[in-house]
């Protein structure tokens, strides 16, 4: 209905809805020129192999596991709002996530109390309401996977700091604002794509400790920076 509004004439954009089948006959059917991809690295290499023989054009994004850091001169409180904008808006489920978090030492534990702070005010429920600020997750297979990342992150020693890591009461398929803090960097959420609600927290002691952190992941989509030195 927009296309049409704008003036695009008919037959230019075709929105074609289906499940996997679907995408595997569009990706192999030979008057499909290029495929643009976004999603799994486990698709992504399907799609790579049924663009294969035909040699179409192919972009692939891929997922990604993006890290905010966090100097402790920086404006504490814009720092607060972002990385939980960076992590939380469209209830993680975007590519570019800022899921890591990294702060500097000093400024870690107040840090936190201004985030879970924040998190604690944030909205759920229905996405039409003016006032929700945290809206449901796409299936219900998708929730039981982001509170099984959670606890599998609990179980690799990180400490919820907040969410209950369980289904709030709400109907829908719900995961609250949560906040682990991770003591390695080998824990499954901090490495993980987990496309939920999910802010995974270490700190740093030196710019070169801080970018050493974030690049140390298999991916490399996004990233944002917090200092009051430019």
């Amino acid at each position: 209905e927009i296309c049409a509004k704008v003036g695009l004439p008919a037959g230019v954009l075709n929105v074609v809805v289906g499940g996997p089948e679907t995408g595997k006959a569009l990706v192999e059917h030979p008057d499909v020129a290029v495929v643009s991809f976004t999603g799994s690295v486990p698709t992504g290499v399907k799609v790579a192999q049924a663009s294969a023989p035909l040699v179409k054009g192919l972009g692939l994004e891929l997922g990604g596991k993006s890290t905010s850091i966090v100097f402790a001169d920086s404006d504490m409180k814009k720092a607060v709002e972002w990385v939980a904008f960076g992590c939380f808006w469209t209830n993680g489920q975007i590519c570019s996530s800022t899921s890591r978090l990294i702060v500097e030492e000093s400024a870690l534990e107040g840090f936190l109390d201004q985030l879970i702070k924040l998190a604690k005010d944030i909205k759920m429920g229905d996405p039409m309401d003016n006032d929700c600020r945290l809206g449901p997750l796409v299936s219900a297979a998708q929730r039981d996977k982001v509170l099984n990342f959670i606890q599998k992150g609990i179980a690799d020693g990180a400490e919820l700091l907040y969410g209950s890591g369980k289904k709030p009461t709400e109907k829908g398929f719900f995961v609250e604002p949560t906040v682990l803090r991770v003591n390695s960097d080998r824990n499954t959420v901090w490495n993980e794509e987990i496309f939920g609600p999910v802010l995974s927290v270490m700190s740093f002691k030196s710019e070169e400790d801080a970018i050493r952190i974030a690049n140390k992941s298999k991916y490399g989509l996004a990233a944002a920076g917090f200092t009051a030195d430019g």
